[in-house]
């Protein structure tokens, strides 16, 4: 059975709320601040290509089930069990990952690490609905995905710096520590958000019935579905981008990461101003303009494989697909757990499961026509919008009755922000 849930809790310090956004930085910088190094992990553990790359992938599946574990257990639990476990078991297979003798175990530590890591991103999220509702919840998960492209940002060029000084094994030792400074950080201004009268009971026959009423809500599964859809079209872009501009365009390694910088400032903006439209005009509104972006950005990227048109029309395209991701990301995320506050653990954990799964999903597909073809990533990232789009048809004002969820309306705050 399941105990009444209380009311969100309002934060007694900014503290709280930053050390939560925090978190979300286990998820970019544990995908991008080794990659600089991949060529020399890849000579160094004598392992072909392919099987270097298993080791992003690896981390990236872990991503997606650890956040499919971590958030019913924290609903069950409190937030405060899983979120120690998952940073502390993120520092030791952090360094498990630098002593690894093989490529094979480096695989198996990355997919252990990403399970770790899991757990801090959907307790950010699942924490932030216990402590904001209304305009307040729209504008934390705007912090969120502005935070998480300034850290997509700084991860690349944060390695390439840390490169210089020493090798790959190096790196994951610095994560080790930046896992170290955040398990210290949460002893010291972390305190349980989920209190103990709106915690769930009954174990797994429990959670299996809490994913079949997520599931069967319209407006729910409609929002996941559309960020695991729009996300599959950015891992397109982060996992065949560098091969376009690099091996077809000539960009030399520092313009590529100007390219980069420039489409992760983007993300960022655009994830802040998408949190401030939704709060002011309107969430849905603010999500089919992300949603169109995205399909311009992907359109564009697709005539330019068609035709072979200039560097411009690439960088460009790259930029409005990237913005309108971030642009459809704080409305998704305040639609799929605005309604369901008494098990905004397991809400976060398919909501999460779904941006990396469907990433790692679409990802290889760029490759199939090798490094020098640029038409299947405009092929998989228009493919991936149009199915977000039809995603997207199923966001309607009607939920099932039998979910009773907080209404999503009371989220429409045009005239009326939360202060």
């Amino acid at each position: 059975m399941r105990n009444p849930s209380s009311p969100a809790v309002q934060p007694d310090s900014r503290l709280l709320a930053a050390l939560l956004l925090l978190l979300t930085v286990f998820g970019p910088i544990s995908m991008d601040l080794y990659l600089p190094v991949l060529p020399a992990l890849t000579d160094e553990l004598g392992a072909v290509t392919s099987m270097a790359q298993l080791t992003v992938t690896a981390c990236l599946i872990g991503l997606a089930l650890g956040q499919l574990v971590a958030g019913p257990l924290s609903d069950r639990f409190g937030r405060a069990r899983p979120l120690y476990v998952g940073v502390f078991a993120y520092v030791a297979t952090s360094l498990l990952c630098a002593l690894s003798p093989s490529i094979e175990t480096l695989i198996a530590a990355r997919l252990v690490q990403g399970l770790a890591g899991g757990a801090g991103i959907v307790i950010a999220q699942a924490a932030g609905r216990d402590l904001y509702s209304g305009g307040q919840l729209i504008r934390y998960y705007g912090r969120m995905t502005v935070l998480g492209g300034l850290a997509a940002i700084v991860g690349p060029l944060l390695g390439g710096q840390l490169a210089r000084v020493t090798d790959w094994r190096g790196l994951f030792v610095f994560l080790a520590v930046i896992g170290a400074l955040i398990l210290a950080l949460i002893a010291f201004g972390y305190r349980e958000t989920l209190p103990q009268a709106g915690r769930t009971a009954g174990g797994f026959a429990q959670t299996g019935r809490d994913f079949r009423t997520l599931l069967s809500d319209r407006v729910f599964t409609g929002a996941v579905l559309l960020q695991g859809f729009v996300n599959a079209a950015l891992f397109a872009y982060l996992a065949g981008a560098t091969y376009v501009l690099q091996g077809i365009y000539g960009l030399s390694p520092q313009q590529y990461a100007l390219v980069f910088g420039l489409n992760s400032a983007g993300f960022m903006v655009f994830g802040y101003l998408a949190g401030r439209s939704s709060e002011r005009w309107s969430v849905r509104g603010t999500l089919a303009a992300g949603l169109a972006m995205c399909a311009l950005g992907a359109l564009g990227l697709l005539a330019a494989g068609l035709w072979a048109l200039p560097l411009a029309v690439v960088v460009v395209s790259l930029l409005v697909m990237v913005s309108g991701v971030a642009a459809t990301t704080p409305p998704a995320t305040t639609l799929a757990l605005a309604g369901y506050p008494q098990m905004a653990g397991t809400a976060s954990s398919l909501l999460g499961m779904a941006r990396f799964a469907f990433g790692g999903v679409a990802a290889p597909f760029v490759g199939l026509a090798g490094a020098a073809a640029m038409l299947p990533l405009g092929i998989v990232t228009v493919v991936s919008v149009a199915l977000a789009a039809a995603s997207c048809a199923l966001i309607t004002r009607h939920r099932p009755r039998t979910a009773q969820p907080v209404p999503v309306d009371e989220l429409e705050l045009a005239a009326v922000p939360t202060r």
